[in-house]
């Protein structure tokens, strides 16, 4: 293994001037051959079809193009990953740097800024399939600025949804402002001709976040990004395991991109499928793995961020990974046409959950300054995700699913929500057990919805039974 002394595009680091300038970087992905993210999700969209995208990254670079080879070989996945490891998503490039020059298969994920740009573009030419960086980072600027130059296309994460389920003592000003110059610079290439795909992390802490949460923190993100001059803007929502409630939030994407953000703005929406606690049987995690699948059909997803059957034990190796690509990819099958959803019903639940997003969102953009009422508004509690690591998330609101397994509010905490959104859950609560205000009941309660499939598929038992 050949090692690395310097970090490309880092700051005050050997190698700071080492990036090329994005009309060069431009060029290069022109030159590539291969459709950007943006088009291969605009060309899903319109073939009426779902794309399919893996969760891999690992630390060394021939390992990693050995992985994203193998995928794309086996599973013809429409984009690709790079997962990046912890130490970058913090900033601390030099201990990614010493990991990978160490033991690189002890870092969890792709150190992206230690392996410079030239080895990125060296990974992008490897594979036919347009690339994204997945991460975590509250301040993503120099991962983004070597992303672009390794001829990526798709850039995952949010000034909100990149801090508060990920970091203890960042403050949403720096995380949103530096999010912003990622977003700036999208601009910056929109008007050089290159479309940058901008993901935003609906799927947050992936823990019982109820749909109007999700898609609140998603449309703010938005409009800050669209402002900056983003032009393709992914929303990701978590599969609840709900289907009604699902496809509803799904379908709800495009109906909220029309109020709140510009035209011009293209807007895909993204599932990711089921980041709670899966099902140990193979057979009950690949029913999970389908289910999923359908449901990113049924709610007009533009793509499916894949699991595999091994999720119960860990990281998946790649024959698990590409099995659960493939059986993904049925979903998108002519003969699955007859599988509808409810549209009553769905059209009924689309309805409080746009209702709900409203009434979180508008106070906010209402504000002359979008960033400081954001912040202002989580001190506050009246914009709250549950389950945050963050302290400048109150994490007051309580979800709890209904007797139908679809997520409500138990609590709906500082949030500004009225009386009639609030009457609406607790009616829909009624009869879900464990709704009163005792700890231990509570806790129990939510043990329970989290371990929602495994007790699904009887694999293990409801703790409020025993």
């Amino acid at each position: 293994m050949t090692k690395i002394s310097y970090l490309p595009g880092h700051s005050g680091s050997p190698g700071a001037d080492a990036l090329p300038p994005l009309a060069e970087s431009v060029d290069y992905i022109g030159s590539l051959g291969k459709p950007t993210a943006a088009r291969v999700l605009m060309d899903a969209r319109d073939a009426g079809r779902v794309a399919i995208q893996p969760r891999c990254g690992v630390g060394g670079h021939e390992e990693m193009k050995a992985l994203l080879r193998e995928l794309e070989d086996q599973a013809r996945p429409d984009i690709l990953t790079l997962t990046i490891d912890s130490h970058t998503r913090l900033k601390r490039f030099e201990q990614a740097l010493r990991s990978l020059n160490r033991a690189p298969a002890d870092l969890n994920g792709y150190p992206l800024v230690s392996h410079g740009y030239l080895r990125g573009r060296d990974i992008n030419e490897s594979v036919t399939a347009p690339l994204e960086i997945r991460h975590g980072s509250p301040d993503a600027r120099i991962l983004f600025d070597v992303a672009v130059a390794s001829g990526i296309t798709s850039f995952e994460g949010g000034g909100i949804s990149y801090n508060l389920p990920y970091s203890k003592a960042v403050p949403l000003a720096e995380s949103l402002a530096a999010w912003h110059d990622v977003d700036t610079v999208c601009g910056e290439l929109a008007e050089l001709g290159l479309v940058i795909d901008r993901e935003l992390f609906g799927t947050l802490t992936a823990v019982l976040v109820p749909p109007s949460i999700s898609l609140a923190i998603s449309v703010l993100e938005a409009v800050l990004a669209a402002r900056a001059g983003v032009r393709c803007i992914s929303v990701s929502y978590p599969q609840s395991g709900h289907l009604v409630q699902d496809v509803a939030a799904l379908r709800a994407i495009p109906v909220l991109a029309r109020t709140y953000l510009p035209p011009g703005v293209d807007v895909h929406a993204v599932l990711h499928e089921f980041m709670g606690v899966f099902p140990k049987k193979r057979g009950n995690a690949e029913d999970l793995i389908f289910y999923g699948a359908l449901v990113a059909r049924l709610g007009g997803a533009s793509k499916l961020i894949t699991k595999t059957y091994q999720e119960a034990f860990g990281i998946p190796d790649t024959r698990a990974n590409v099995d659960g690509l493939r059986l993904a990819d049925r979903a998108n099958s002519p003969l699955l046409d007859f599988v509808k959803a409810d549209e009553e019903r769905v059209a009924d639940e689309l309805a409080w959950i746009v209702d709900e997003v409203a009434d979180i969102v508008e106070p906010v953009l209402a504000a002359p300054d979008t960033i400081t009422a954001i912040a202002d508004a989580f001190a506050a509690g009246r914009l709250d995700i549950p389950f945050s690591a963050s302290r400048y998330a109150k994490s007051e609101i309580i979800p709890k699913r209904d007797a139908e397994g679809a997520i409500r509010y138990l609590s709906t905490g500082s949030l500004p929500f009225g009386d009639r959104t609030r009457r609406h859950n607790s009616d829909l609560l009624k009869g879900a057990g464990s709704t009163g205000p005792v700890i231990g009941s509570l806790l129990t309660g939510l043990t329970d919805d989290i371990n929602y499939f495994p007790t699904l598929f009887r694999e293990m038992k409801r703790e409020d039974s025993e």
